[in-house]
């Protein structure tokens, strides 16, 4: 009989230890912190066959929250998946008044000292004070009586949190019993293991919680870096995330297949984030330029000075001539009137020029150059008081002796910034860019830059500004995203590439491209047509923004089934009521955008 009993025993410990096993493993599993909890609460009454137990969470500021409560004769349930709300105030471990420790409650007591806690009948305990529970008890017609109050320790050994259990019953009868010597080691067991998997999940969630408000920061950066492109970066996520739910939602069509589980969401989110984190290394003046001779200030004010010369070099020939006796006053002055009309309608001009446009004729670039020759006279040295690296542009040329006659407009060799020996080729070899790489850095030249037919960006502006994308991928790629943001680069990384190949910087089509990447595409063009904080252009209308990327769809430029999903999901209004101006917001009839009728 004794051999029997020992055996049983022996068989009940081992099947013990699988069942701790087995739930080690699922609380590794776990990635809901609720769940988390409630399944190390569950199992440890299952264990234990408990009626009831609390799961205390230790805080910040040295209390014990209640996190789970459970007491199944009382039909009691409150927090975890319940959705119920826990009232009871924290347990203190200190006294908040003489700052001594508080062990006269058996869970704080536990929490303090690190030690496991088996009483076999609260009512007969001198040790803790149990008038709440009495209290509680009285209230309910409840009888508290065996307490397991055990301790939760992480890897580190710290206290983050306590597990309570209440009234162990005897699985035969029902009748209430104290703890067992047993199967106290069992529930130490499971919460050794049950404060790892916990400490772990808060530490997984504390470092995704510090990864998004890193990424929020650097994206927050990129907008504040920038007046002119403020909330960009906080844009285009929202309209992505409005597109992307709008076509898991399809349930037909291309995308009637397409779904994304939380962790592609979350990828996507971030990819949203990031996707323009390369402009942190492009320079402000040129995301800035709002104006063709603008650098760091607009030259336009240094030319209307020189204007301004030339008129005064204009009045003192006339003086002169009048003085000197060399011509018919009246007619003089005549002549010099003509002459400052024409000069004040020449800067008038240039001053216009420099506001650049959707297109500038050929024979405005020709005026352009034909004032560029009218001269005036310098007579101060113009390398005093520069910086170093423009001194070295300006050394390239043998300086000219004092007075010389300048032209109005300048293309000098000063103004050219070459490209140094930098890393574009092995960028394209690493990392598959194919970019027409423009063979100056900058020029800065006055008719160089007053003679761009649309916008204000030159080439080499326009490459430089195209590169942040090139920076983003090469930025992204270096970091060590775990698995499930492996494609954050990815998607980042393709919002300037066409449907047709010809877009930037690795030419892909279609077929080369992501869902999601496809999507982005789209939600960046759009929040690019009508956004209202650029220096270079009025924001579009609704119905003007529709309708320049109804020509992008048809020159396959984006994708043209995302495009009508954009239309007919009503995503373009949506996002119209939430961040555009209201005098953008004008009716789009959608209908004539749509296959068949395009």
């Amino acid at each position: 009989m004794a051999k029997k009993t020992k055996k049983t025993s022996e068989q009940n410990q081992a099947s013990s230890f699988g069942r701790l096993i087995e739930i080690g493993i699922a609380l590794s599993a776990e990635q809901d912190t609720s769940r988390l909890m409630e399944t190390i609460l569950l199992e440890a009454k299952d264990i234990s066959n408990a009626d009831g137990g609390t799961l205390y969470l230790k805080t910040e500021d040295n209390n014990l929250n209640f996190e789970i409560v459970r007491t199944d004769s009382l039909k009691i349930a409150m927090g975890g998946t319940t959705g119920k709300e826990i009232t009871f105030p924290p347990v203190l471990l200190y006294d908040p008044e003489t700052g001594k420790e508080n062990k006269a409650n058996v869970a704080s007591c536990a929490g303090l000292t690190g030690k496991s806690i088996n009483i076999p009948d609260a009512y007969d305990s001198k040790d803790f004070d149990f008038s709440g529970t009495r209290k509680f008890d009285k209230g309910t017609g409840y009888r508290s009586k065996s307490f397991l109050t055990v301790p939760m320790k992480n890897s580190q050994d710290e206290i983050i949190g306590v597990l309570q259990l209440l009234n162990a019953q005897d699985r035969d009868t029902g009748e209430v019993i104290p703890f067992s010597s047993d199967i106290q080691p069992l529930i130490e067991a499971l919460a050794s293991q049950a404060a790892v998997a916990l400490d772990n999940k808060q530490l997984l969630d504390a470092q995704k919680l510090l990864l998004d408000s890193f990424i929020k920061l650097i994206a927050s950066a990129i907008d504040a870096k920038s007046p002119y492109t403020g909330g960009h970066c906080q844009r285009v996520p929202e309209l992505t995330m409005m597109l992307v739910n709008a076509v898991c939602e399809a349930k037909d069509g291309p995308f009637a297949d397409f779904y994304l589980n939380e962790d592609e969401w979350y990828e996507l989110h971030i990819a949203g984030l990031l996707h323009d984190c390369g402009k942190v290394t492009t320079p402000e003046y040129v995301v800035d330029k709002a104006t063709k001779l603008e650098t760091i200030y607009d030259r336009i004010h240094e030319i209307r000075t020189r204007f301004e010369v030339v008129k005064r070099e204009a009045e003192i020939d006339y003086l002169k001539a009048v003085a000197d006796g060399k011509g018919d006053p009246e007619k003089l002055r005549a002549e010099l009137d003509e002459r400052l009309i024409k000069l004040d309608d020449d800067f008038a001009f240039i001053a216009e020029s420099n506001i650049g446009g959707e297109f500038m004729a050929p024979e405005k670039i020709e005026r352009v150059e034909e004032i560029a020759n009218i001269q005036w006279t310098r007579t101060i040295d113009d390398r005093l008081g520069i910086s170093y690296e423009e001194k070295k542009r300006k050394n390239r040329t043998k300086a000219e002796k004092l007075p010389v006659a300048e032209n109005l407009l300048c293309d000098r060799d000063d103004h050219i910034i070459y490209r140094e020996e930098e890393t574009v080729a092995a960028q394209d070899d690493q990392y598959g860019f194919k970019l027409d790489v423009p063979e100056l850095k900058f020029n800065l030249g006055e008719v160089y830059n007053l003679s761009i037919a649309r916008g204000t960006l030159t080439a080499e502006e326009r490459f430089k500004i195209n590169d942040h994308i090139v920076q983003t991928i090469v930025m992204l790629e270096q970091l060590p995203f775990p698995k499930h943001l492996k494609r954050v680069p990815e998607y980042a990384g393709g919002h300037h590439e066409k449907m047709d190949g010809t877009g930037y910087p690795k030419k892909l089509n279609k077929d080369d491209m992501s869902i999601p990447a496809r999507i982005m595409a789209i939600a960046d063009i759009f929040e690019a047509l009508t956004a209202a904080d650029r220096p270079y252009k009025a924001a579009k209308t609704l119905s003007e923004s529709v309708k320049i990327m109804s020509f992008m769809k048809k020159d396959s430029h984006i994708d043209g089934d995302l495009f009508e999903i954009f239309l007919t999901s009503g995503v373009y209004k949506e996002y119209a009521d939430q961040f555009l101006e209201k005098d953008q917001i004008d009716e789009v009839d959608i209908i004539e955008y749509l296959d068949g009728n395009d």
